[in-house]
């Protein structure tokens, strides 16, 4: 008997040394999500470039998600980024729901607000009001201040200096903060490329926003490039940079349908048909990977572009004007194809 008790002794013994032997192979009795909804208050801070492996262990801790590593798997699924700011939880959230809160979902409980590519200041002002009940007359006012932001002395406001992307603040961060945030973002995207010196990151942010205007992703490297070479001594282009973006920028419109009489007209500062070099000002506000093609254009022969359709964003590049004309005859026949989509 006696031998009978020790002989299950060493067996339980060697069953709980496995057990713990083999725990880390077969992995953790961790739960993978807890059920929600979550109960209580819970505040978690995102520091300005905290890694989501970081925020996700917080999390643990706090027991707002049962498990860390699963809680990173339905972020990176979601797609989203991660913006600094105080986040308020509950204990015990579904790990969907603890997502949601990060992304902003949760609108209540951060200011919110999103910014396409290519938006025009007012626009991209109108959202930040939105977003953040700040009044469309103070941002404005900021706006016109653009000295206050580190912009050189030909900039008359912020246009082209507000990054587009989702973007994340705590409630009440002043006016001020959210604008310059927005700035922090285009300029040191500028400096990471090279470009550190205030009027030459204001020229790049000109061509970067018309980059953003003219092409299809894929083409911006070689549409910055041939927006350079015609700005260069030629005889065909003369300096001249003949964008219809700008002219439509300056009427305060976006039909490039403009007559004669407005393409002649140099009182249009913005008018690149009539007035030489770049535009006084960026067009709109250019992302990321506009403003590194300004930054960094491909070398190419180019002096001329259009885009043919504008489903696709196919865009074909010329030498001549002569190749040019016959590219722009390919366009006009994707317009009368597809009535009222070229205005």
């Amino acid at each position: 008997m006696l031998a009978l008790f020790l002989t299950l002794a060493v067996f339980v013994t060697a069953v709980a040394v496995g057990a713990q032997f083999l725990k880390p192979l077969l992995g953790s009795d961790k739960p993978s999500d807890f059920p929600g909804p979550g109960t209580g208050e819970v505040v978690v801070t995102v520091e300005n470039g905290e890694g989501t492996r970081s925020v996700a262990s917080k999390l643990e801790s706090e027991r707002v998600v049962a498990n860390a590593d699963t809680f990173l798997q339905s972020f990176s699924a979601s797609g989203g980024t991660l913006a600094p700011g105080d986040y308020t939880f509950k204990t015990e959230m579904k790990n969907s729901d603890a997502v949601n809160v990060l992304l902003g979902k949760d609108q209540a409980k951060v200011i919110y607000f999103a910014l396409s590519a290519g938006l025009r200041i007012g626009e991209s002002l109108q959202a930040i009001s939105e977003g953040s009940g700040i009044s469309i007359q103070d941002l404005q006012a900021l706006s016109n201040q653009p000295a206050q932001f580190g912009l050189p002395a030909n900039a008359k406001n912020l246009e082209g200096y507000l990054a587009p992307g989702e973007h994340r603040f705590p409630l009440g961060t002043p006016a001020k903060d959210i604008l310059q945030a927005l700035v922090k973002i285009t300029v040191d995207e500028l400096e990471s490329q090279g470009i550190t010196d205030p009027a030459k990151q204001y020229d790049a942010v000109i061509v970067a926003s018309i980059v953003q205007a003219e092409g299809g992703q894929a083409e911006y490297g070689d549409v910055a490039g041939a927006i350079y070479n015609r700005l260069k001594p030629n005889d065909q282009t003369n300096g001249f940079l003949q964008v219809d973006s700008a002219v439509t920028y300056g009427l305060g419109t976006k039909s490039y349908n403009f007559t004669e009489e407005q393409r002649q007209d140099k009182s249009n500062p913005y008018n690149t048909y009539a007035n030489p070099g770049l535009p006084p000002g960026p067009i709109g506000s250019p992302g990321k990977t506009a403003i590194d093609a300004a930054a960094k254009p491909k070398t190419n022969d180019y002096l001329y572009w259009v885009t043919i359709n504008l489903d696709t964003k196919e865009t074909k590049f010329s030498k001549t004007l002569a190749e040019h004309n016959s590219y722009v005859e390919q366009y006009n026949a994707w317009c009368m194809a597809n009535p009222g989509r070229c205005t």
